[in-house]
């Protein structure tokens, strides 16, 4: 017969947020890291810390204590990642690291990596009319309205443009590897 387990214990500091103000103001530079080091751009990084918040906001209690909290926006911030992904590439990316805890964000837009290269490695590929959307979408920031325009084509067509030409890019990032 087995011994009965221990129960498992948890340490609780005794912090607690006063109101929602205070997990805002607390978390939403360490949500926002964690968004821009996932989605390389701070248009996307913004909107998706943004939607962390709000599909927070009501389940979340103000009476949990601060790691609570800080763990039920993690997990929160994973979930809105994985929709992020699966929208734009098709696909669910989830994988965060659970002790993660992103560099601070480049004040300035130089980048050390290999990015670019890369970037410009999988746009070479791309028939023209993908790359073109891209370029304008993401590179440009461009809207869908302001893409539209300068490819000539109707906003709906060119959403269904940076859908494929997205899977497409998503494709040829996955034969590169």
């Amino acid at each position: 017969m087995r011994a009965a387990q221990a129960p498992q214990l948890r340490v609780v500091t005794g912090e607690f947020y006063p109101d929602w103000e205070a997990v805002y103001r607390d978390n939403v530079e360490r949500v926002y890291r964690l968004m821009f080091a996932k989605v390389g751009n701070r248009a996307d990084a913004e909107d998706l810390t943004a939607e962390v918040f709000l599909a927070a906001l009501r389940p979340l209690r103000v009476s949990a204590g601060v790691a609570e909290v800080r763990a039920y926006l993690f997990a929160t911030a994973r979930t809105v990642l994985a929709g992020h992904w699966r929208r734009t590439l098709g696909r669910e990316v989830t994988s965060l690291g659970d002790d993660e805890e992103p560099a601070a964000v480049p004040a300035d837009t130089a980048v050390s990596s290999d990015a670019p290269r890369r970037t410009a490695a999988i746009l070479a590929q791309l028939p023209e009319p993908y790359r073109r959307i891209l370029q304008l979408r993401f590179l440009d920031a461009c809207s869908v309205r302001e893409a539209a325009a300068a490819l000539g084509v109707s906003v709906a067509y060119a959403k269904v443009l940076q859908h494929r030409a997205l899977r497409r890019a998503a494709q040829l990032m996955e034969v590169a590897r």
